[in-house]
This record gives structure tokens, sequence and C-alpha cells, in this order.
């Protein structure tokens, strides 16, 4: 791989003070706040899978979990790059190492000038070569990643392109502007690597917990908004001390291996009550955020939603300079429109007045320095605990506050589901929704992590499977406001969990799926009972008290037979799908 394929000036591993200053020339819509933070306004408010090609032949199409595009198209786009970068004539380099130790894998970032933001929060995330390579060792990158967040592709869908080389382990980000691009690009390569390596990486947050005299690692799944960087820096045990917030490699015996340097968290209804490490840690000024409302004197306000006539002439610039329609803009300043005359039935805005609402999806890039209590990130304990985060939603919802798993096979088929309900960062969409292993980064055929799983976690003595329900038993926000269903809270989540962790819970096997679920019934879970409603320990029990015994009974045989279609869809070995779908 040469280094510096590129004929332009290299800006390499600038400090992030030059960073800071690189972001206020050259990067658009960046505002300073009253804490010393920088906050980027990006066009783009997700990832754009929509956007995000693997290159290789349609004939290979079996082999991937994404898009393709054909090899000669990618050159064609790759080339056209290419020319944008050079014209440009300065690139920054950020040279680092995702993970530490003899699995730490070398990557190399390059991005425009006007990505220097970017640059500034993955150099965060990132490990520095001084922590990996031995002194004078030289730097040679197995994963590559290019970013021209200013270009615009003509001819593409949203004239953006994110184009995925696995065979150079070379990916090429054309057009956006939000920073998971950039970190989603280097690690889905790496999971491919790590695959290759007989490990699997898991879209995971992982905590260290001391329980007695047992230390162990914990791993938490979850897509976002199900809580996982919540329940990670939430305390267990005598003494809990987050790892990894997001994504972590699990090995034969139980061993893990880390990614990142820090943590990128969502930050919608963040408070220093409910969230205090996150909190101070985006309030830090070596902090950078993405997408959080600045107010008039430059405080955060992490509950901004609708924005008032006011407020948009306020921030119109950035509106604007985020592609939000100047017509559209200047009609809501005006007072011509309001909020529910531009939104469906819903409550989802129109096409066109997505400005209207703050986006739900503001981040915060905390290096681990700034987070408190973290661990030793040198020395992880081997992993005995994990477990995936479902927020259930709906009438519907009867998933059960905790669940214990019975083997490694349905541990699988559950974390191969991936269910949850659909939040802000899924953009418009609502509704529940399946992933497999909540795993955005996973770019080869879904399916071999079930069986990868599976065989890594029968190697794991003493491993514990789980499942929490982070959202509501039979209700949403509203009606549980009327006085129907009930929310799972975080006091009741860290209390499931402890309750799990010290094994001081008597569990009883679930009759229509086989897992094992607390017995609200025992008197030795009175404990568990004074925190946790039994209803969201035991939700069948509750339908049955509310009289809905059969759509009870309906939803069981729907998720039956919709868990066996998602499972086999994927190729799933039987013998997982028969554990689930008893």
């Amino acid at each position: 791989m040469d280094l510096h394929p590129f004929a332009v000036e290299y800006l390499s591993n600038p400090t992030q003070d030059v960073l800071r200053s690189l972001t206020l020339e050259h990067t658009p819509a960046v505002v300073s706040t009253v804490h010393q933070n920088l906050v980027k306004m990006s066009r783009n408010k997700a990832r754009k899978a929509a956007f995000t090609y693997i290159i290789a032949e349609d004939t290979r199409a079996a082999e991937f979990s994404s898009q393709l595009i054909s090899p000669a198209k990618a050159q064609a786009l790759i080339a056209a790059q290419a020319a944008y970068i050079e014209a440009s004539g300065k690139m920054i380099e950020i040279q680092g190492f995702i993970g530490l130790g003899e699995r730490a894998v070398a990557t190399q970032w390059l991005y425009t000038l006007e990505g220097a933001n970017i640059a500034a929060m993955q150099q965060i995330l990132a490990f520095a070569q001084e922590e990996v390579l031995a002194q004078g060792e030289a730097f040679t990158p197995t994963l590559r990643v290019i970013y021209t967040p200013g270009m615009v592709v003509e001819g593409m869908p949203g004239k953006q392109a994110i184009l995925v080389d696995l065979e150079s382990y070379t990916t090429y980000v054309m057009g956006p502007d939000y920073f998971g691009e950039s970190k989603k690009g280097a690690l889905r390569m790496f999971t491919q690597y790590i695959y290759r390596q007989g490990g699997l990486v898991l879209h995971a947050g992982a905590k260290s917990v001391k329980i007695g005299d047992k230390l162990i690692s914990m791993t938490i799944m979850g897509l976002s908004g199900t809580g996982k960087t919540t329940t990670t820096f939430s305390k267990q045990g005598e003494v809990t001390q987050p790892i990894q917030d997001d994504m972590v490699s699990i090995w034969p015996g139980g061993a893990m291996s880390i990614t990142e340097n820090g943590c990128f968290a969502k930050t919608e209804g963040l408070t220093e009550d409910s969230e205090p490490v996150i909190y101070r840690g985006t309030l830090d000024p070596t902090a950078w955020v993405e997408n959080v409302y600045v107010d008039e004197t430059g405080e955060f306000d992490f509950f901004k939603g609708a924005l008032t006539p006011a407020e948009v002439a306020r921030v119109r610039e950035l509106l604007v300079a985020t592609n939000a329609p100047v017509a559209n803009v200047d009609r809501y300043i005006a007072g011509e429109v309001t909020v529910a005359e531009v939104s469906d039935a819903n409550g989802v805005l129109l096409d066109g007045w997505d400005f209207v609402k703050w986006t739900g999806n503001g981040r915060s890039i905390i290096p681990m320095a700034a987070i408190e209590n973290a661990a030793d990130l040198h020395q992880i304990p081997a992993v005995r605990s994990m477990g995936i985060l479902n927020r259930d939603e709906g009438l519907d919802a009867a998933t059960p506050g905790i669940v214990r798993f019975t083997s490694p096979e349905q541990a699988a088929g559950y974390f191969m589901l991936g269910e949850t309900s659909k939040t802000s960062a899924a953009g418009k969409e609502v509704g529940k929704t399946r992933s497999p292993f909540t795993q955005p980064f996973f770019p080869l055929a879904h399916g071999l992590q079930a069986t990868r799983f599976s065989e890594l976690a029968a190697t794991m003595p003493g491993i514990g499977l789980w499942l929490m329900n982070t959202g509501f038993v039979g209700g949403d926000a509203k009606t549980v406001k009327e006085g129907v269903g009930f929310k799972v809270k975080i006091r009741h989540s860290s209390a499931m969990l402890e309750a799990m962790l010290t094994d001081s819970v008597v569990w009883k096997v679930d009759p229509d799926f086989g897992y094992e679920v607390v017995d609200v019934a025992h008197p030795a879970n009175a404990p568990l009972l004074a925190v946790v409603p039994a209803e969201i320990l035991d939700p069948a029990q509750y339908f049955a008290a509310q009289g809905r015994s059969e759509a009870y009974k309906a939803w069981v045989e729907r998720m039956r037979v919709e868990r066996a279609a998602f499972l086999r869809k994927f190729g799933v070995d039987e013998g997982i799908v028969a554990a689930v779908c008893r």
C-alpha cells in the first residue's frame, strides 16, 4: 500500500489544536460553545446505507450483506475522487490503530481540509502509534479510509457514494459530512479482517464488573437508541468500569480485544442525573460534538425539539448550509406555516421540512481520558456475560425486562434477530425492526455471524447470555402517561443486571419461548421486585391481568413465524432456528 498515493501536501498527524484551527477555517456549519467545544452541524444526520456499496460483480451478491457496485463503475468514481483531492492540494493524514496489543490493526485515514472536524474526531478514537509500535518501528497500514466530504458525486443517489474495496481494505467516502461514515468506514473492513482471523466483532459496549473476588467483562449489544451506551456506563456490582461503548472483538475462550480510545455517544435527552459520565464528558473541552443544538448563549440544549420561527431565524445560515430548502426556511420564519401543517398524521415531518424539528441524533466524541473511572484498556478481563438490548414499544410490547438464554444456540438466534424499535438515528422510519447482531458494520453474509458466535460461546466456560428490554411493556410513552403499560427505566435496568450478575435471581422457564424469565412468585426475588414492577419482569402475567391473554398468544405465534422466517432468510443453521422458535 502506497502510504501517500496523491500528489498533494500531507498534514500528517496534526495535534488537536491544529485540527481545531483547520476546522474553524475550512469546515462549514461549525459553532463554538461556552464549554470551548466545537459543534458541527452536518447535512447527513446519520449513516447512509443507501449510498454504500461493496465493490464486486453482481455474481458475488450472496457473499455480502450490502449492495454492490461493479468494479468498472467504482473505478470511475475513485478516479473522480482522486482528481478532486489533487485539485484541493492538501490532505490531513491520521495514522493510528484500531485496538491495542498484538491484535491492533494499523489504519490510515485521509481527509480533504473541509473534513478537518472529522479528522479530529477520528484521531480521538484511534490509538496513537506510540501506544502500539516499538520505538523505530515503521507504520504500515492494513486499512485505509479516504474521505472527501465536500465532493459532489453527480449521477449517484443523493450525489454521494461510499465505496468499500474489501480486497485492498480501502474505503472511499465521497460527499457525506457525518462522522459516522469515517468511523464505520474503517470498522466495516475491520470486522471482515477479524472474522478471517477467527474472531467476531460485536456492535457492543463493554465494561468490567467486580462482584466479590471475581472480575469479569460484560458485553452489551444494541442498535442506536436502545440504551447500549447508557447500560455500558451504568453501575452494577461493587465496581463497574467502562471499557468500550460501541465495538469489541471476541475470541475463543472469552478473550476480548478493544477497538477505540474514546466514546461516540448519543446526546438526546442527556442529563447529569441520568448519564453523568457521558454528560460531563460531553461538556469537557476535549470532546467534539455533532448536531447538538446550541442556544444563543453558547450552551447545549440536549432536549431541543420543534423550533420556533425566531429560533429558525437565529440559525438560518446553519440550516441553509446543511441543505434546508431556503424557501421553506423563510416561509417558516415568516409564520406562513406551522409544525402541524408540515407533519403527517404520525408527526413525521414532510420532505423539505425536516429542519423544523432539531435532529434527535446529536452525538459527542469523548476521549477515553475524559471518561471517569474508565478501565485499564491494557488489562481486559475475560468475557463472562454477553447480552443484547431490545427497546420494545407499543401495545403489543411483550418482551420481558430480562431474559436468560439456556444455550449458545438460543443466544445466537436472538442476537441474530437484533430486535428493537427504530429511533431518531434511523431517520423518518418508525416501528419495529430486526438487524442481525445489531450490526451495521458486518460486510459479509450475515448468517456467518450466528454460526461464528455459537462456536465462540461454546468455548467460554460459565458464560452468561441474556437479553434486556429497555423500552416498554404493554404500551409506549404516550399510553404510559395515560396509565397503560410500563416504561423500563434506567434504575430498573441496573437492578435487573445486578441481580443477574450476583446470581440472586430465581428463574423459571418461559413456556412459550424456552428461555428463562424471573419467577415473580418466588420469595427470593422480592428484593428485585421492590425495584422493578412484576409486570416488566413477566409480561405474560400483565397481559392476563388486563384480560388480553388472546392478544398475548397472538403475539407469541406471530413472533415464532416472523423470527423463523427472518433467520432462514440469512441461511442460519436449523439448530439455531429451533432454539428460538421451539
